[in-house]
C-alpha cells in the first residue's frame, strides 16, 4: 500500500477509554472511502476490528 495515500492530510492517534483513537484529515471524503476500502482488509486480516469511521465536516484549521 502506498504512503502517504493520494488526499492524505494529517493523522492524530490517542488513548481513549482504554483504546485508541485515530483522527485523520482528508482533502475528500471520496479519498477517505477509497483508502478505508483499502485498509480494512489489511486490518482484518491481522485480526484488527475498527469499527465504521465517524466523518466530521471540517470547515476551518487552524495551525500555528
Amino acid at each position: 500500500m502506498a504512503f502517504p495515500p493520494r488526499g492524505w492530510s494529517t493523522t492524530s492517534a490517542s488513548a481513549q477509554d482504554g483504546n485508541l483513537r485515530v483522527s485523520e484529515i482528508w482533502d475528500s471524503r471520496e479519498q477517505c472511502e477509497a483508502f478505508g476500502e483499502r485498509l480494512m482488509p489489511v486490518l482484518a486480516d491481522i485480526g484488527i476490528e475498527p469499527g465504521g469511521p465517524e466523518i466530521l465536516d471540517i470547515h476551518n484549521i487552524v495551525r500555528r
